[in-house]
Order: structure tokens, then sequence, then C-alpha cells
């Protein structure tokens, strides 16, 4: 399965200035990992975001998200970002903030 590189290439843009950033091929797309904890992502045309337990709520309630679920199993903590989502790059950076708040409130791995 293909993913949308020019989201994937406004992520790294948008992560640039991030340090222990790396990328990872997964769920058909790429992953962003923060010192190994995966923030971010790009599955198809949809953004993939790890909010966490906490803020994931909030996540499903802004517009274009629903729960992450490529295989019948959904993914806690996570949500999918339909391309209307993030069209605009403020929304982006909304995603952004809330995918590297939470990676960054985990241990390094």
């Amino acid at each position: 399965m293909a993913y949308d590189e020019g989201l994937a290439q406004r992520l790294r843009d948008g992560l640039a200035d991030e340090h222990g950033l790396t990328e990872r091929r997964m769920f058909g797309g790429v992953a962003f990992m923060l010192d190994g904890n995966m923030a971010l992502g790009v599955s198809g045309d949809e953004l993939m975001v790890r909010a966490g337990p906490d803020r994931f709520d909030e996540a499903l309630a802004r517009s274009h998200a629903r729960i992450f679920d490529l295989s019948g199993r959904p993914m806690k903590g996570w949500v999918l970002v339909a391309p209307d989502g993030t069209a605009d790059d403020g929304d982006l950076a909304g995603w952004l903030e809330l995918g590297v708040s939470f990676a960054r409130s985990l241990p390094p791995k």
C-alpha cells in the first residue's frame, strides 16, 4: 500500500527540530519515532496520531478524526485523521503537537 509522500514530507518538516527523530516503515506507510517512541505516521492518505489515553477523547472529538482500526482491532490511544483534517497547516500543527507531546511523555527506548 502506498502512502501520501506529500503528507510525510510535511511531517518531516514539522518534526525537523525534534531530537531523536527516526522514521520506520510500518502499517503500510511510514511512522515517525521520537527517542524510539512512535508519535505520528502516515498510512495511505491518512495521518496516524498517537494521542495517548489521557487525550484520546479530545483527539477523537476533532474534525475528521476516527479510531485507528486497520485490522478490526482498534489501537487504544490512536486516531486516524482524514486528509481534510490535515489540509490546513494550522490543523496539522495541532496534530503534530498532540503526537509529539505524548511521545515525549514516555521514557526513551
